[in-house]
């Protein structure tokens, strides 16, 4: 079993490749379905659009909150393609990190020249 750190690295690895040949300018759902492409390449484990519920009181609510991928069933990973990552856009990543449960988070924005600087890794 992979450790966070080196989960969090795979996947790194795979957004630098998708960006190398995609670079920025797709929409978000194009580098989600390459990103899902080189992590099968890689052979690592993931989950798509993974459905977060809501608890509230007791009650298990649907509230259509959905991770785009959980990698190795420890790293949840948000993609982007906007011009800047906002607050709120890491705000959402905590938020996704609380009701999953998992405590490694990255968000990930394609829309910027070099992919690394579009990266924001967050652990609870």
């Amino acid at each position: 079993m992979l450790l966070n750190q080196e989960v969090t690295e795979a996947i790194i690895g795979a957004a630098i490749e998708v960006h190398r040949h995609r670079g920025p300018g797709l929409l978000e759902a194009a580098y989600e379905e390459c990103l899902c492409h080189e992590l099968r390449l890689r052979e690592l484990p993931f989950q798509r659009q993974m459905p977060l519920p809501v608890t509230y009181k007791g009650i298990h609510l649907d509230c259509g909150f959905r991770a785009d991928l959980v990698v190795g069933d420890t790293v949840i990973v948000e993609l982007k393609s906007v011009e800047e990552i906002l607050p709120v856009h890491e705000a959402q990543l905590l938020t996704y990190l609380r009701l999953s449960g998992k405590r490694t988070g990255l968000l990930i924005n394609f829309n910027v020249p070099v992919v690394k600087d579009g990266i924001v890794r967050r652990v609870l």
